[in-house]
C-alpha cells in the first residue's frame, strides 16, 4: 500500500503553485498536498503539522526563502524542504543548503518524473539524517551514562580503597598492641621462671614437698605462659612482616635431636615413645636453625598434646631438587578431614569452646605454616580421625635472601585425606583452592 505524503508548496505565485501539484499529480503521489503564499503562513503552517515534505519558492512577496529556512531553524522545526529557484538562482540554492535546506529544483525544470525524485530523494535523504541524529542522541546518551557509571564506580574505589586503608590501619595497630602487650608480659614472666628456678636449688635450703611441688607449679605453669606469649608475639611480628630470618649453615639432625630432647619430658609425662630416624646423606643446611627448631618444637607438642597413647616419631629424608622432608606422625586422635582446611588459620582450633579438653592459643600450626612459605616451602598433612595424623615439612636445602617473598602454591586437597598448605596463614577457609597432589594415603 502506498504511503500517503503530507506536502506543503510555499509560493507567492499561483501558477507555481499549480505546477508543482500538477506534477506530483501525474507522478502518482499520492498525498494530502497544502499551499500558502507567504512565509509567516508557512511558519504557521509547520509550526502546528508534520508536512514530510516542503516545496519553497525562494522568492516570497514579504522575504526570501532563506530567512525563513533560518526561521524555521531557529525554531528547531525539521521538515525535508526543496527550494524551487529561477534561472541564475544556483549558487543561492547552495547557500539555501547550507542553512538547512534538503535540495533544490530550478523551476524550468519541473516535470512529474523530476519532481517525483526529487521528493522521494528528499524524503529518504531527510529520514536517513532523522535517524543518524538519533543514534548520534543515543550514543552521546550512553556516553554519558557510562561516565556517570565510570564516576561512580571511582567513588566506590576510592570508598573501597580508604576502607582497605582503615582495615589496614587497624590490622596494624592490632599487631603493634601485641607485640607491646606480649612484650611487657614476657618481662615479669622471665622473672616468675628465673625466680621459681632459683627456689628450687638445694643449696638455698630444703623445701617441704608441699612446698616444692608448688614451685614446680609456678614454674611448669610460667613456662607454658611464656610459650604462649611467644607464640602471640611471634605472629604479630609475621603478621606485621618484621620477623627476619638469620641463617647459616648448620646441623639439621642436631637441631631436631635437641627439639626432641626439649619435648621428651613432656611425652614421657604421658608414658609415649619419641623416635627419630634420619636418612641424609648431608645433613648441612643452609636455613635459620631457631625457626626450623621452632617449627619442629611446634609439631612435637600438637603431637604430644593430642596423643594419649602410643608413639610419636620424626623422620628427616632427603628429597630430589635439593630439598629435605622433615615428618612427624603420631598415633593421637586424628583429624577430621572437613577441619584441614582450617587449622592453619590463626586463632583456629578444630574445638572452638571454652570448655575443650586442650588448651592452647591455636596460633601454632598458623605460624608453622607463615614460616614454611617464608622459607619456600610446603606442609603436607595426612590424617585420619581416631588414628593419628602426619605433618610432613618440605624445605629447600637452601633458602636465599628472595624466599620469603616467594609466591607458593595455595591450598591443595586430594580426596579426604591428604592436604598440603603452602598458603598465608591468615587465610579464610572459603578461599582455599582444590587441585590434586601425588601423595600416598594416610597408613599407620
Amino acid at each position: 500500500m502506498q504511503e500517503t505524503l503530507k506536502i506543503l508548496v510555499v509560493g507567492d505565485d499561483k501558477v507555481d503553485r499549480m505546477a508543482v501539484r500538477c506534477a506530483l499529480t501525474k507522478a502518482g503521489v499520492q498525498m494530502e498536498l497544502s499551499e500558502v503564499g507567504d512565509s509567516i503562513d508557512a511558519f504557521s503552517a509547520l509550526s502546528a503539522t508534520a508536512y514530510d515534505c516542503v516545496f519553497l519558492n525562494y522568492r516570497l512577496v514579504d522575504e526570501d526563502g532563506l530567512t525563513l529556512i533560518q526561521q524555521l531553524r531557529f525554531s528547531e522545526i525539521k521538515v525535508p524542504l526543496v527550494v524551487l529557484t529561477g534561472q541564475g538562482d544556483e549558487q543561492i540554492a547552495v547557500q539555501l543548503i547550507k542553512a538547512g535546506a534538503t535540495d533544490y529544483l530550478s523551476k524550468s525544470k519541473i516535470s512529474p518524473e523530476t519532481l517525483s525524485q526529487v521528493l522521494r530523494s528528499a524524503i529518504r535523504l531527510y529520514r536517513a539524517e532523522m535517524q543518524a541524529a538519533l543514534a548520534n542522541q543515543q550514543l552521546r546518551e550512553s556516553h554519558e551514562q557510562l561516565i556517570r557509571k565510570n564516576q561512580e564506580l571511582e567513588r566506590q574505589q576510592q570508598e573501597i580503597q580508604m576502607q582497605n586503608f582503615k582495615l589496614l590501619e587497624a590490622s596494624q595497630l592490632k599487631s603493634d598492641f601485641l607485640a607491646s602487650i606480649t612484650h611487657e608480659l614476657r618481662t615479669p614472666m622471665n622473672a616468675i621462671i628465673g625466680f621459681s628456678q632459683i627456689l628450687l636449688r638445694p643449696k638455698l635450703g630444703q623445701l617441704t614437698h608441699q612446698q616444692a611441688d608448688m614451685l614446680e607449679r609456678i614454674l611448669n605453669n610460667g613456662k607454658h605462659l611464656l610459650m604462649l606469649l611467644n607464640e602471640v608475639l611471634d605472629f604479630s611480628r609475621l603478621e606485621a612482616g618484621r620477623l627476619n630470618f638469620k641463617a647459616e649453615i648448620f646441623d639439621v639432625s642436631k637441631v631436631i635431636n635437641l627439639a626432641i630432647d626439649e619435648m621428651r619430658s613432656l611425652a614421657d609425662a604421658k608414658n609415649l615413645s619419641l623416635l627419630m630416624q634420619t636418612d641424609l646423606q648431608n645433613t648441612l643446611i643452609f636455613n635459620d636453625p631457631t625457626r626450623v627448631k621452632q617449627i619442629l618444637i611446634n609439631l612435637l607438642s600438637n603431637a604430644i598434646k593430642f596423643t594419649e597413647s602410643g608413639k610419636i616419631w620424626v623422620e628427616v629424608k632427603e628429597l630430589p631438587e635439593n630439598r629435605v622432608a622433615i615428618i612427624v606422625q603420631d598415633t593421637g586422635i586424628g583429624i577430621a578431614s572437613r577441619d584441614f582446611k582450617c587449622i592453619f588459620e590463626a586463632f583456629r582450633q578444630v574445638d572452638q569452646s571454652i570448655t575443650r579438653k586442650y588448651p592452647g592459643t591455636g596460633l601454632g600450626l598458623a605460624i608453622i605454616d607463615s614460616l614454611v612459605r617464608m622459607m619456600g616451602g610446603k606442609i603436607f598433612l595426612e590424617s585420619k580421625l581416631g588414628f593419628g595424623s602426619m605433618f610432613k615439612i618440605e624445605l629447600p636445602r637452601q633458602i636465599t635472601s628472595s624466599t620469603g617473598a616467594a609466591q607458593v602454591p595455595g591450598l591443595e586437597l586430594d580426596g579426604e585425606e591428604v592436604f598440603c598448605s603452602a598458603k598465608n596463614s591468615h587465610q579464610s577457609c572459603s578461599q582455599a583452592s582444590k587441585a590434586s597432589i601425588g601423595y600416598p594415603k594416610f597408613k599407620l
